[in-house]
């Protein structure tokens, strides 16, 4: 094994909602893309064909970059062999791996292609973790709410990858646990059908139905973050940096992107002995990347420290569950449609502007020009001073963007001679590729000057391929005529090209250890058992007691009132983030002991298990 085999991989791994955003992330740094495959059965989204994602694997394999494709819904026993046809197909298009959720997809007659353990299947603890490698699993998406000492835990336990959200929407349930749009809407967010419940504005009430607040996004998560956390995540085992964002344009995705391929490569830079990229070549960006100035809800580092930030640091984004985006400054003064800000930004027209309304709501302006310090507003804004505002439409960023931002290269270096009368190339590039080829040649004049950056710049000319000339040794003291030249850099790079996808690794499914035991006896309807073979694996690993999935189950919606199951299982606590932790014996009275949530005719109870620090919220009977 070499010095760079045992180096640690680290990937950044990008969404794609379709194969112009995809190829978009790999041309900015991603190290892999995952994209959503056509769905069966499921209403909210179709997916990308399998051409599509095999024309995004013919570009992202040229950077040894890889392309997984989620697979990470429930199938129904009658859509088995639909799920296993679709399997195939994704192979034969060149996908690295495969997401996967349901666990009936491991006995299914599939090529041996590489699985991960996608968030839905709620891997938050070490036994979780040790079950999963043991069936094959490639890599392992963690829970977005775990600590670093929780992951740390769980690196010690498996000897497979681990994956870790870096960025994007949070679900404000543990993934895979929520069956509030199911129960509520007849909607699987395990289907991809999630109807958001979460985002929904809630009054809070007591037991006697006193509302305590009106109309706040309660259960609206802000956005996460954890840019300055990306070494510690490291340290602790962290191998894949996953950016959410499946539904994001291509605008957000290449900032976000560009953002930790920076912050990424920082780290690999710090810690050349151990670390290296997954992928290849190096992107040049247009613009300055600033997640700030991208779609989100505010930013939180959420549980990666613990709790200890909960108090007096939001989680949650309750004035609107749409994007604030950055932070300008304060109002100083309004009149009508002109508005000056506290503010070291440039503002430019086009700009969209959001605000704290004096009704409590949060509303937004367009900017019509911009002069001097005196902002002109399309519409008339009742902007109180000293109020908060911030740039929800970021027009110069927009534009940015919206124009070619990145050029992604694989160096080459390149040695020209001459040997036996014929002129010899040898192309060798950064992904370990090397190839030599001669053409035959008249004899060679020794030249009157020297030609050695007449030959370099010749051999450089590789502006259409993906590579670019880092260092050339040439015999610069022969005369090549510049067609000779051209024609062998043409021929070389075209095997050098071939060579790649001749000698490209790809991963395999491992071998299911068939004595592992499962990590419960007792499975619930919340962990998703949703066909026979599903089944059929839990209780070959000994499960005992296996609860069908919810989506299988003909329950009413006055059946899951009565049973007190919870639709909601979450590590966010509302009492918490509302400043009335029971924990907290001086804040504990701030809210009354039973809680409720009301959205529409939904009433919801919230249940807090202060022991474990969760939160379970069930459906209220009348």
């Amino acid at each position: 094994m070499t010095k760079a085999e045992k180096k640690r991989t680290i990937e950044l791994l990008a969404p794609a909602r379709d194969a112009e955003v995809a190829i978009e992330a790999v041309r900015h740094g991603a190290d892999a893309v995952y994209m959503g495959a056509t769905r069966f059965g499921a209403r909210a989204q179709a997916g990308n064909t399998v051409g599509d994602i095999a024309r995004v694997c013919d570009f992202a394999h040229q950077y040894d970059a890889r392309v997984y494709a989620t697979v990470n819904t429930l199938v129904y026993d009658h859509e088995l062999t639909e799920c296993e046809q679709l399997i195939h197909a994704l192979c034969r298009a060149g996908v690295d791996a495969l997401i996967v959720q349901d666990l009936g997809i491991l006995r299914l007659d599939i090529p041996p292609i590489a699985l991960h353990a996608s968030t839905q299947c709620d891997l938050r603890t070490p036994a979780k973790a040790r079950f999963l490698a043991a069936l094959g699993f490639s890599q392992l998406v963690m829970a977005r709410e775990l600590t670093l000492a929780e992951i740390a835990a769980i690196h010690q336990a498996v000897d497979v990858p681990l994956e870790a959200f870096v960025h994007g929407a949070l679900c404000v349930c543990y993934s895979g646990r929520c069956q509030a749009s199911q129960a509520l809407m007849g909607r699987s967010a395990n289907r991809g059908e999630c109807a958001q419940v979460c985002r929904l504005p809630f009054d809070l009430e007591d037991e006697n139905g006193r509302r305590l607040i009106a109309g706040r996004h309660l259960l609206s998560l802000r956005d996460l973050n954890l840019g300055s956390r990306v070494e510690q995540m490291v340290e602790a085992g962290v191998s894949s940096f996953k950016i959410e964002g499946r539904l994001k344009d291509v605008g957000y995705v290449k900032n976000v992107v560009a953002h930790y391929r920076q912050v990424l490569d920082d780290v690999i830079a710090r810690h050349p002995e151990t670390l290296r990229r997954a992928s290849s070549g190096t992107s040049q960006f247009t613009f300055t990347p600033d997640v700030a100035r991208s779609f989100n809800r505010s930013l939180t580092t959420y549980f990666i420290d613990g709790h200890q930030l909960a108090n007096g640091h939001a989680m949650a984004s309750t004035i609107t569950p749409k994007s604030v985006g950055e932070p300008l400054g304060r109002a100083m003064a309004v009149q009508g449609r002109t508005l000056r800000l506290d503010t070291s930004k440039r503002i430019v027209a086009g700009d969209g502007l959001g605000y704290m309304g004096s009704d409590g709501t949060f509303d937004g302006v367009r900017v019509n020009r911009v002069e001097s310090e005196d902002i002109y507003l399309a519409t008339p804004a009742a902007i109180p001073v000293g109020t908060q505002v911030w740039r929800t439409h970021d027009k110069a960023m927009s534009d940015a963007l919206g124009r070619c931002s990145a050029e992604r290269r694989v160096a080459v270096d390149a040695t020209l001679g001459v040997r036996g009368g014929r002129l010899v190339l040898e192309l060798t590039d950064e992904r370990g590729c090397r190839v030599t080829h001669a053409v035959d040649t008249p004899p060679l004049m020794s030249a009157r000057q020297p030609q050695h950056k007449r030959q370099q710049a010749e051999l450089g000319k590789l502006g259409t391929t993906i590579y670019r000339l880092r260092k050339a040794d040439v015999p610069g003291q022969l005369f090549i005529p510049a067609s000779l030249l051209s024609q062998l850099r043409r021929e070389t790079i075209e095997l050098l090209n071939r060579a790649h996808r001749a000698t490209r690794q790809v991963d395999r499914r491992r071998n299911e250890d068939h004595t592992a035991p499962c990590h419960a006896t007792h499975l619930a309807s919340t962990d998703n058992v949703a066909n026979h073979l599903a089944e059929q694996l839990y209780r070959e690993h000994g499960a005992t007691a296996i609860a069908p999935a919810l989506e299988t189950q003909n329950t009413t919606h006055e059946k899951r009132e009565a049973s007190r199951e919870p639709v909601m299982h979450t590590r966010y606590c509302l009492r918490r983030e509302l400043g009335a932790c029971r924990r907290d014996q001086a804040a504990s009275s701030v809210l009354p002991e039973r809680l409720f949530l009301r959205t529409g005719s939904t009433r919801l109870a919230i249940e807090c298990d202060c022991q474990s620090c969760e939160m379970r919220i069930t459906i209220d009977s009348p």
